[in-house]
């Protein structure tokens, strides 16, 4: 008989099922390939079923569902036809809208301001009964609400509605937890669509002016993200990852 003590380590989201809504690239396929290598069962989701088919064979993902998640409709059908106990949610579906305040029109304000409380909300209230304590709903924002920029337009307005948001809904939710990212410029095919032939100049000066040197990217998100479902102790905050690009 060996005295060897066997130090390996079980992964920290063994037997847990990790429901990524808008999972088919970026920060949300990043943060389920990094559930899935720390032991989860992944739960894809996301508008675009091709895409979506494809980051599922990528990771091994338990299961998939194509829905627009700004459709509260859908996000109930969703979560109604779940069979089997939810551990932790991230929500990253949406995108920000870069709009100037006096060249929108008040529907435009009112998406652009509640898009992202209202979805994140609408996925809280039905997957709450499915979910067991401690698991955990981890919200993405962004900063640009510590810093007042004209070419934000509204997202400042719009990402500083996030943590106090957080904050409630976790005492709301309690003793499930609720967390948000609140990421800087993060490189992903959405940094790509949206800056089109300028990311390259972006990236260079990011490398530039970051106190760390380089840019952030997704897997740096999402190993913050699977902290977040990991740690029992955190629930109602705000967490920053951007390099310390606020501070530049």
């Amino acid at each position: 008989m060996s005295d060897r003590i066997d130090t390996s380590e079980v992964p920290p989201l063994t037997g847990q099922t990790v429901v990524v809504i808008g999972g088919s690239a970026g920060i949300g396929l990043a943060t389920a390939r990094r559930a899935r290598r720390d032991g989860a069962e992944v739960v894809l989701t996301a508008r675009n079923p091709e895409r979506l088919a494809t980051a599922a064979a990528d990771i091994g993902a338990r299961h998939t569902a194509a829905f627009d998640a700004a459709d509260p409709a859908a996000v109930e059908r969703f979560f109604e036809s779940v069979t089997a106990p939810i551990d932790h949610v991230l929500i990253t579906a949406g995108r920000p809208n870069y709009g100037q305040l006096l060249d929108m029109s008040a529907a435009d304000v009112r998406d652009a301001m509640a898009a992202h409380v209202v979805s994140a909300l609408e996925v809280a209230r039905h997957a709450k009964s499915k979910m067991r304590p401690p698991g955990s709903l981890v919200l993405i924002g962004g900063t640009g609400g510590r810093r007042i920029d004209h070419r934000l337009g509204i997202v400042p307005a719009a990402t500083a509605a996030l943590p106090p948001f957080t904050a409630a809904l976790a005492l709301e939710l309690a003793p499930l937890r609720v967390n948000l990212v609140a990421a800087g410029f993060v490189d992903t095919p959405l940094s790509a669509s949206l800056l089109g032939d300028h990311l390259e100049s972006r990236r260079e000066q990011l490398r530039a002016t970051l106190p760390i040197g380089r840019v952030v990217t997704a897997d740096d998100v999402a190993a913050l993200a699977v902290h977040l479902m990991v740690n029992t102790a955190l629930t109602g905050a705000t967490y920053d990852i951007d390099g310390g690009q606020q501070f530049t």
